[in-house]
């Protein structure tokens, strides 16, 4: 039997099934979590649920969720701790309780598929490709093996995932996400994939772009840089996505300050570094990041600061100092500098 024949036998002998996506959901989880819907409605399960913690703040994503009419519920805890056996919950784009979602970490999960790096993974059904470009890409083979019509929003919603995590089939591009895109280019509404391409930006993102353009410092080839505080949380990976285009630098790392929480994203075309690893063992007596060896991200509690909010100007002084003494570090750069 092979696996999307296993994971519709799981659905199968279920009576409700509820999909996490991890925190501050993509394009890739979204649309994974719609295809892992669609194949649990040809198993036959009636009682579907999509839930998702923190904000959906991109642009992006926000277009994304409105144009495909994405039904999300908030997370609710209870889902994790009072459930009936037959209830089956699954994890899409992320795989461990607890990291990147406000799953408790001792909770049971029955299907996890995901691509990005991770350890001590544990469900009743796992698909765990570290080397496929997108968990949309895993989804689109289990709908074409079961054949399964997606329709135009399942199919676009995918493609587009697809895209948009390999960076327009630039980025850990594997032949399935070809393979993928064939299957999925008939039908999905090709005019919506490029009005998802180009939203509208938020003067806030462009107002925390412009923040971190000002801060950068880089060592060697490795650019560090901050938005300040910002309620635009995905302005600090459009910042680093544009940082990282300068010349000269391999590596990026921006961090801002969202609500109580310091977010991070880096970006390194440098086969040299993995970011991923980077920010894990630079914060992880601090905080929680992982990723790819090119793309990564990281939070960290700002804990007692959290209330400090008399003097962002101190605050971002001392977060910068130590945040770039531990980069340099794990980097093993010197302590210099060029602005």
């Amino acid at each position: 039997m092979n696996s999307a024949d296993q994971l519709h036998e799981l659905l199968a002998n279920g009576s409700e099934l509820n999909i996490i996506c991890h925190n501050n959901p993509d394009p890739d989880c979204l649309a994974s979590a719609l295809a892992l819907g669609r194949i649990a409605a040809d198993a036959e399960i009636d009682e579907r649920h999509i839930f998702y913690s923190g904000d959906i703040s991109h642009q992006q994503n926000r277009a994304f969720v409105n144009l495909l009419d994405i039904d999300l519920e908030p997370f609710d805890p209870a889902i994790t701790t009072d459930r009936p056996p037959d209830s089956l919950l699954a994890f899409v784009d992320h795989a461990v309780p607890g990291a990147n979602n406000p799953v408790p970490e001792e909770t049971s999960v029955d299907i996890v598929i995901d691509h990005h790096p991770a350890d001590d993974i544990d469900a009743r059904f796992v698909d765990h490709r570290v080397e496929v470009g997108a968990a949309a890409t895993i989804l689109t083979e289990y709908v074409q093996a079961l054949e399964i019509e997606p329709g135009t929003n399942l199919a676009t919603a995918l493609l587009f995932a697809i895209r948009s995590d390999t960076l327009g089939f630039l980025r850990g591009t594997t032949r399935q996400e070809y393979t993928a895109a064939k299957f999925l280019h008939e039908e999905a509404d090709t005019q919506m994939i490029r009005e998802l391409s180009t939203p509208s930006v938020a003067g806030g993102t462009l107002d925390a772009i412009s923040t971190a353009i000002d801060n950068r410092k880089t060592n060697r080839a490795v650019l560090i840089s901050h938005v300040g505080r910002t309620s635009e949380r995905d302005a600090i990976p459009q910042a680093v996505d544009y940082l990282v285009r300068l010349e000269g630098v391999q590596t990026a790392i921006v961090f801002g300050i969202v609500d109580d929480a310091v977010h991070l994203s880096a970006r390194s075309p440098d086969p040299r570094v993995h970011v991923g690893n980077t920010l894990s063992e630079a914060f992880e007596d601090i905080g929680s990041g992982g990723g790819h060896h090119d793309v990564a991200g990281c939070e960290i509690p700002l804990g007692i600061f959290a209330e400090y909010t008399s003097d962002d100007a101190q605050l971002l002084d001392m977060l910068e100092e130590v945040i770039t003494a531990r980069l340099v570090s794990e980097l093993n750069l010197s302590e210099e500098t060029d602005e």
